[in-house]
């Protein structure tokens, strides 16, 4: 039995759904980030200085990273710190033309303030085009005594090493739980609402560390119950019930390819499930059933053949029907 807790019972419910609660609760200073510890504590030195170089954030989404380039700019130009910066998402424009315009015409004006430098934020960098991370690399070069750069990414091997090479690298790690903990229970008291520890623990793994989801969560679950619980959560997050996946799996195993086929079809139709979430069940789920690990790691590689195989186009149920006729020979000891 689930045992809640308000963190303000006295405090009226004013919920106000139509604020964006990503942005209501980012943080606005360097002592408010919650996790990467070691990197806020090195890049509030640099800022505390005024003397920061080109900056590279790396690392998976919701952790941290475009929120810790806000707090850069703002610590360092206070109130003016929207006439001194630029923020651009490089997936929408990625193309040489922006680099060759909109960043030039930025970066070759001087700051507006004490600073010597502006700032130019490139959010998802690793969206670029060659082309334009090579016009980039000259604009930096070019620009430095008038504009530092801050580039996030979540894969620091898609940024040409000439960009890397001027940039000081921060790679960025997914969330704690004690981490993403803290800003839950932030919100509950903020926002009045109730939550008990297991929500806290579903949370958590529905998020897999990214605290940007967990937030969204949150809201899209205060905008139908003032009570958060781990059923509510589970109608809102697009992931197969590891216990379904599981049966699906035994079926295979078991030689019966046509239940685990039927069982598959209907996980994925009832629940609309997307073919990519569901190999991200059955990978966690492999780790999970009675078989050989050295099976397991077959099981693993084939799954990721799979998920490699529907990325680049593949039909999704032809693919996931691969996969279970590779458990079913599995389960015959078949190849192994």
């Amino acid at each position: 039995m689930e045992t809640f807790t308000n963190q303000n019972p006295e405090k009226p419910r004013d919920l106000k759904i139509s604020d964006i609660w990503t942005e209501k609760y980012r943080p606005k200073k360097f002592e408010e980030l919650v996790g990467q510890d070691e990197i806020v504590k090195k890049v509030q030195g640099l800022t505390k200085s005024l003397n920061i170089p080109h900056l590279l954030f790396a690392g998976p989404a919701g952790t941290g990273k475009s929120t810790l380039a806000l707090i850069i700019v703002r610590d360092l130009f206070g109130n003016s710190w929207k006439e001194n910066y630029l923020e651009l998402n490089a997936s929408d424009e990625r193309g040489i033309d922006v680099v060759r315009q909109k960043v030039k015409d930025f970066a070759r004006t001087k700051a507006l303030k004490n600073v010597p430098f502006k700032v130019i934020f490139l959010d998802e960098a690793d969206a670029l085009t060659k082309e334009a991370q090579q016009a980039l690399r000259r604009t930096m070069e070019n620009y430095t005594s008038t504009c530092r750069f801050i580039m996030s990414c979540n894969y620091s091997s898609k940024i040409i090493d000439p960009i890397q090479s001027r940039c000081v690298v921060f790679r960025f790690k997914l969330l704690e739980k004690k981490d993403v903990e803290k800003r839950i229970r932030l919100i509950m008291e903020r926002e009045g609402l109730q939550i008990s520890d297991a929500t806290i623990e579903s949370l958590y793994e529905a998020s897999e560390g990214d605290c940007r989801r967990v937030i969204n969560l949150i809201q899209a679950s205060a905008s139908i119950s003032p009570t958060i619980t781990s059923e509510l959560i589970n109608t809102l997050i697009s992931a197969a019930k590891p216990a379904d996946i599981k049966i699906v799996l035994e079926y295979a195993l078991s030689s019966d390819f046509l239940k685990a086929k039927e069982k598959l079809l209907d996980v994925m139709l009832k629940e609309s499930i997307a073919g990519t979430d569901i190999i991200k069940s059955i990978q966690k789920e492999i780790w999970n059933l009675q078989i050989d690990d050295e099976l397991k790691v077959k099981l693993t590689e084939k799954t990721g053949e799979t998920e490699f195989r529907m990325t680049e186009g593949s039909d999704e149920f032809v693919q996931l029907e691969s996969l279970l006729a590779s458990f079913v020979l599995a389960g015959k000891g078949v190849g192994r």
